[in-house]
């Protein structure tokens, strides 16, 4: 299917994949740092940012999602690409490897190594910004982009630094959460999401130091699931890109390079 997605650089293909209710832009505070010795693809999931819905009768999970990620690479000629995600992202990323159509994985902050309580806190969460971006109006979340406060207000729950974010990019995000046409039946697919299954090539995970969404002590779990570390990004939150960009791209490329 016909994905919205921006693509620079030149080198061994990176597809990058972002979280619920967010879009391709997520990636944009590293897309440089990573074109500089990738061909970087970063990708809308059906049914975000600008990418169409599924078709009619197609479920919203991380199955389906990974589905079109490969028909996706598949139409752009792009074989057993190195890719990389970011919460549900990081979770496909790593159904990808388990599937073995990706030269590698890195995933950060993965989905789906939550645990009881983890779980209804984290989907809690999210429906909340869900209603805040639709219940608030743009006449008053855009202007408070521009102020370290509206800033704090609107990014805190996912990033450890949010005045390091850009009130375009604040902007942008929030629009996208609030249009996301998949949000909700993903939402809701994520009470049954357990690990995936084993990789069959190289992955790499990496786990925000501040993680206010997915608990840091998710982490534990994943690297016994890994059978490998999870690396710290220290000074990091849940969408770590604007965070520390020199740090998440230095991840991604060494992920990229095993």
């Amino acid at each position: 299917m016909e994905l919205a997605y921006e693509r620079r650089g030149a080198g061994p293909p990176l597809v990058l994949l972002h979280g619920i209710g967010h879009h391709w832009q997520a990636w944009e505070p590293v897309l440089d740092l990573l074109a500089a010795s990738r061909d970087v693809i970063a990708v809308d999931f059906p049914g975000f940012g600008a990418s169409p819905p599924l078709p009619p009768g197609t479920p919203y999970n991380p199955e389906t999602l990974a589905d079109a990620v490969e028909a996706f690479c598949a139409k752009l000629g792009v074989d057993e690409p190195h890719v990389a995600g970011n919460s549900l992202g990081g979770y496909v990323a790593l159904t990808l490897a388990a599937r073995g159509t990706v030269r590698t994985a890195t995933a950060l902050s993965p989905a789906g190594f939550w645990f009881g309580a983890e779980t209804v806190w984290a989907r809690s969460l999210l429906r909340f910004m869900r209603w805040s971006s639709r219940s608030l109006p743009a006449a008053r979340t855009d202007p408070a982009a521009y102020t370290v406060a509206g800033r704090v207000l609107t990014m805190g729950l996912i990033v450890a630094r949010p005045a390091r974010t850009k009130p375009e990019a604040v902007i942008a995000g929030v629009r996208a959460l609030r249009e996301a046409t998949g949000f909700d039946e993903t939402l809701d697919s994520f009470s049954s999401i357990t690990p995936p299954g084993r990789p069959k090539v190289p992955i790499t995970i990496a786990w925000g130091e501040h993680d206010r969404l997915l608990l840091r002590r998710q982490a534990v779990r994943a690297a016994r699931w890994a059978e490998h570390r999870v690396i710290l990004l220290r000074g990091c939150g849940h969408v770590p890109m604007s965070d520390d960009p020199e740090l998440v791209a230095r991840v991604l490329l060494e992920g990229s390079s095993r």
